[in-house]
């Protein structure tokens, strides 16, 4: 059975979405992500996947006291990502609740302190964040291009230790067009073992099926169910 985590942005707090990692197109919707992982909660979810977006750009945790209420008021698993560069920056996030945090740009730019995550908090609590454009890693809030090919990226952290790795094709988030299938396929036949975790353009219910018939260990989703393209009533099953 296929993991579902929905997703929550967040803005000054406030849960949003974008189009594509653009701040330009942000869209509110709902002051209150509290509110929202709630209704997650009632419905049988117990993971949730928390994006930092003022971190991504600011480099360094922004909404830990966002995280915080969402850990201390609700009994879901929380992954928390977006501008995690230092020690200190996981050290917050841990103190605030987060059971796992994702690291991407610092992947990237510190290998050295990335595997120094990895070894004092074991890989069952740091994920490795590899989001894609044009099948070559972005980082910073995917605002900066990289010259790094994903599949050996992925490959190259996963026999270092890395378990769990969160891929975002960006040319698909925020679009409701269908998730990088191909990409994922990929994934899992280049580096087997790896505990995939399927990100963006999730249009509807079909589309978590269709990862789920290719062996896609998890999933993340905000939009679709932001935009009422799935109930939340009909992931029961998935749960």
């Amino acid at each position: 059975m296929i993991e579902i985590i929905p997703a929550i942005d967040l803005i000054e707090g406030k849960c949003v979405r974008l189009t594509q990692g653009d701040y330009a197109t942000r869209k509110v919707y709902n002051e209150d992500p509290l509110e929202v992982a709630k209704a997650f909660e009632d419905h049988g979810i117990t993971r949730l996947h928390v994006v930092d977006l003022d971190g991504a750009r600011a480099g360094n945790i922004v909404n830990y006291r966002t995280l915080e209420r969402l850990a201390t008021r609700t009994a879901l698993a929380i992954d928390f990502g977006g501008g995690l560069k230092s020690d200190k920056d996981l050290e917050i996030a841990f103190d605030c609740g987060a059971q796992m945090v994702t690291g991407g740009s610092i992947a990237v730019k510190d290998p050295g302190s990335f595997a120094g995550w990895l070894q004092r908090f074991g890989n069952e609590r740091i994920i490795l964040g590899a989001d894609a454009k044009e099948g070559f890693v972005a980082i910073s809030g995917w605002e900066e291009e990289t010259p790094l090919e994903l599949i050996p990226f992925i490959r190259d952290y996963h026999e270092k230790g890395v378990g769990k790795v969160i891929c975002t094709d960006i040319g698909r988030d925020g679009m409701l067009e269908g998730p990088a299938l191909g990409l994922y396929k990929d994934i899992l036949q280049e580096v087997p073992g790896v505990y995939l975790i399927a990100s963006g353009g999730v249009s509807g219910l079909g589309d978590i099926e269709q990862l789920e018939e290719a062996g896609v260990p998890a999933v993340i989703f905000g939009k679709a169910l932001y935009e009422g393209r799935i109930r939340l009533e009909e992931l029961e099953r998935f749960v």
